[in-house]
C-alpha cells in the first residue's frame, strides 16, 4: 500500500516546447492566467521547488501542481482552459471561418475600403451582434489602421545596435542625452470657454481658435534620471540648435563625457554643428536610422507634455504658452523617473523581419 505524497515528477522541455512557452511567458496581449501558466512550467524544467514557484505566482502549490499534471498530461494545450458546458454554438467553425476569411482578404463590392459590422453581417447572414462579437474575439478591427514607415538608411541595423547598446549598457562617467526639438508648437487660443468637466461627460472643447505665433521647444532627456533640460526659442536653425548645445554644455559637469541621441534632420548636420562638436572631444553623436526617430527617447517626453500642458491649453500670447512649458518642466523634473527601455536589438530587428514578411512575403 503505498503511503505519503506522490514522487514529484520532472519536468523536461524540447526546445520548441521552451520556445513556445517564453513566447506566451512574455506575452502583454494573452490572458493573465495563460501567461502565468507558462510561466510556472519554465520555472519548474528548471527545477525550481513547487512552494517557491507559487510564492512568486501568487498561487498555491496545489494550483501549481495541477498545471504541472495538465502539462504532463496535454502538453501546450493542457494550459489553456478546457471547454465549459452550454448550449450548442448556432455558427460551426465553418462559419465562423468564411467570416474571418471575408474580413481579412476581401473588401467589399460596394467600393468601401474595408468591411463594417453591418456590411458583413449583411454579406454572410450572421447578425450584427454576433459578428461584433467575433470581431471582438478574435481582435478584428477593419474600422482602423496603424501607421508605420520602415527606414531607408542603409546603415539601420548598424545605428540600431549602436543606440540601444547605450541605453542597455550606458558608458562610465558618461551622460546619456535624447536630444530634439517640437517645431511650431502653437500659441492657440480658443474662441469660446472650455465646457468643464462633470459627473458623466468629459470636458469640451471647441474647434474654434486664433493662432498668437509659435514657438519651438528644445530638449534633451537624461536617459539615467528622466530628467530634461528645456529651452524655448521662436525658431529652429542650426544656430538655435547650436546655442541649445551650448546651454547643455554649461548645466553638465564638465568631468563626464556626453553621448548624445539625435535625429538626422539637417540643422543637427550644420558644418558649424560639427565644428562645435568637433572642438570638444568629450561629446559623442549617434545618430539614429533615418524614418526611425522613435528610438529617441525625448519623443516619448514630447508627447507627454503635449498631452498634458499643451494640447488643451489655450493661450492669448507666446509668452504664456512658454510659461506653461517652463512650469511643466520645473514641476515634472521633481519626480521624474527615467524610461524603462527593455528592447534589445535582436528584438527589434525581429519584429521588423516579420513586418517585411507581412509586406513583401519574404525577409528584407
Amino acid at each position: 500500500m503505498r503511503t505519503g505524497r506522490p514522487k514529484h515528477f520532472e519536468i523536461t522541455l524540447s526546445a520548441t516546447e521552451c520556445a513556445q512557452l517564453t513566447t506566451l511567458a512574455t506575452s502583454r496581449s494573452l490572458p493573465h492566467s495563460v501567461v502565468r501558466r507558462a510561466r510556472i512550467i519554465l520555472q519548474s524544467a528548471e527545477g525550481e521547488l513547487s512552494t517557491v514557484i507559487a510564492d512568486q505566482a501568487g498561487v498555491t502549490p496545489q494550483v501549481v501542481g495541477h498545471w504541472r499534471r495538465r502539462w504532463q498530461a496535454h502538453g501546450l494545450a493542457g494550459l489553456y482552459d478546457a471547454p465549459r458546458p452550454g448550449p450548442p454554438r448556432t455558427y460551426d467553425d465553418d462559419r465562423v471561418a468564411t467570416l474571418l476569411r471575408t474580413v481579412l482578404q476581401t473588401v467589399p463590392t460596394d467600393g468601401s475600403t474595408h468591411w463594417s459590422v453591418r456590411t458583413m453581417a449583411a454579406e454572410t447572414g450572421i447578425s450584427k451582434s454576433t459578428v461584433q462579437r467575433y470581431f471582438a474575439l478574435f481582435g478584428v478591427q477593419p474600422h482602423r489602421t496603424t501607421g508605420f514607415t520602415l527606414s531607408t538608411d542603409p546603415f539601420f541595423i548598424e545605428k540600431v545596435r549602436d543606440i540601444v547598446g547605450v541605453y542597455l549598457h550606458p558608458p562610465d562617467a558618461a551622460l546619456v542625452l535624447c536630444v530634439d526639438e517640437k517645431s511650431q508648437i502653437q500659441a492657440l487660443e480658443r474662441t469660446q470657454p472650455m465646457l468643464p468637466l462633470g459627473l458623466g461627460y468629459v470636458e469640451g472643447v471647441t474647434h474654434g481658435y486664433m493662432r498668437h505665433g509659435t514657438t519651438t521647444l528644445f530638449a534633451a532627456l537624461d536617459v539615467a534620471t528622466g530628467q530634461v533640460l528645456t529651452q524655448c526659442k521662436p525658431r529652429h536653425r542650426h544656430q538655435e540648435f547650436l546655442a541649445f548645445l551650448r546651454h547643455i554644455n554649461a548645466n553638465v559637469p564638465a568631468d563626464l563625457d556626453v553621448h548624445l541621441i539625435i535625429d538626422n534632420y539637417s540643422t543637427h548636420k550644420h558644418v558649424k554643428v560639427r565644428a562645435w562638436l568637433a572642438q570638444r572631444p568629450r561629446y559623442h553623436v549617434h545618430f539614429t536610422p533615418t524614418y526611425a526617430s522613435w528610438l529617441n527617447q525625448v519623443e516619448r517626453w514630447f508627447g507627454l507634455i503635449t498631452q498634458r500642458a499643451i494640447r488643451r491649453g489655450s493661450f492669448q500670447k507666446v509668452r504664456e504658452l512658454i510659461a506653461r512649458i517652463e512650469t511643466f518642466v520645473e514641476h515634472y523634473n521633481t519626480t521624474a523617473t527615467p524610461f524603462s527601455w527593455t528592447a534589445t536589438a535582436e528584438s527589434i530587428l525581429a519584429k521588423l523581419e516579420r513586418l517585411a514578411t507581412v509586406i513583401h512575403g519574404t525577409p528584407h
